[in-house]
């Protein structure tokens, strides 16, 4: 019963996360900055990228010796399964990305904007997952997982997620949107996150032994967006050391909160 409260607020950070991001619109008048912009994606993508190694592969890896088995093997086929599953939903969700003419996924007669949403919830529904997975672990008492390591990743999961509810919102607006309805997209994109979560909670309640794997699929699926979309989109134009110096201070930032936290 006492874990009740830090599970909702776990569950619930990340989407406050989003939604505090897309509020921006009401505060700034014009078009994101394409330096600041590059700079945010690719901090979002370092806090990904460290939250990918400390909280989900090194408790995969550490969990599977505890169940007598090989270090590598569920970290391994878990990481390529959440490759695979991205790779799939990429494919075959229509969606658009911010500064794209060309949608992606299977064609479709969808608005501009829901595509928009969709091309963010897919960055989200990874990062649901893995907020969900390591609270699994962590009420099932595994591999070292803690509900203070659960939170650290619900707080590191924000610092990315504002900027992409920002980045999301804004461009929006810019092109004739309401501020109302710029930021209803913005938010609404991060509801998967908290639902994602609870179905992965739901998924490893029934099979703790899958544990190792989810943990590593939830690695994998962050890796594909990370690699697919914001670095890509960090590099893209001029001034692409922007973007990495955001890589190396998201990734910094994280591995710390979660090392000294976790």
């Amino acid at each position: 019963m006492e874990q009740i409260l830090p599970i909702a607020i776990c569950l619930s950070i990340p989407f406050l996360g989003t939604t505090l991001g897309s509020a921006m619109v009401f505060f700034m008048k014009n078009k994101i900055n394409p330096r600041v912009q590059k700079a945010l994606l690719g901090f979002a993508a370092g806090v990904m990228m460290a939250a990918s190694v400390w909280s989900l592969l090194l408790p995969s890896m550490n969990m599977a010796v505890e169940q007598g088995k090989t270090q590598w093997y569920p970290a391994l086929i878990g990481f390529l399964l959440g490759i695979g599953f991205l790779l799939l939903l990429d494919s075959v969700i229509p969606h658009l990305h911010i500064d794209s003419s060309k949608p992606e996924g299977l064609k479709s007669k969808l608005k501009k904007e829901t595509m928009l949403v969709l091309a963010v919830t897919l960055h989200n529904i990874p990062e649901g997952m893995s907020v969900g997975v390591v609270l699994a672990g962590a009420v099932s008492g595994n591999a070292g997982l803690t509900i203070a390591g659960a939170i650290t990743l619900a707080v590191g999961i924000p610092l990315q997620n504002f900027p992409e509810g920002a980045i999301i919102s804004m461009p929006l607006q810019a092109e004739g949107r309401s501020k109302g309805k710029a930021f209803l997209y913005g938010m609404l994109s991060g509801i998967v996150e908290p639902i994602a979560a609870i179905i992965t909670i739901l998924l490893t309640g029934l099979i703790t032994s899958i544990l190792p794997y989810l943990l590593a699929f939830a690695a994998g699926a962050m890796i594909y967006v990370i690699v697919e979309e914001l670095i890509p989109e960090a590099q893209e134009g001029g001034h692409t050391n922007i973007g990495t110096i955001g890589v190396a201070v998201g990734f910094a930032l994280m591995m710390v909160l979660d090392v000294a936290l976790g």
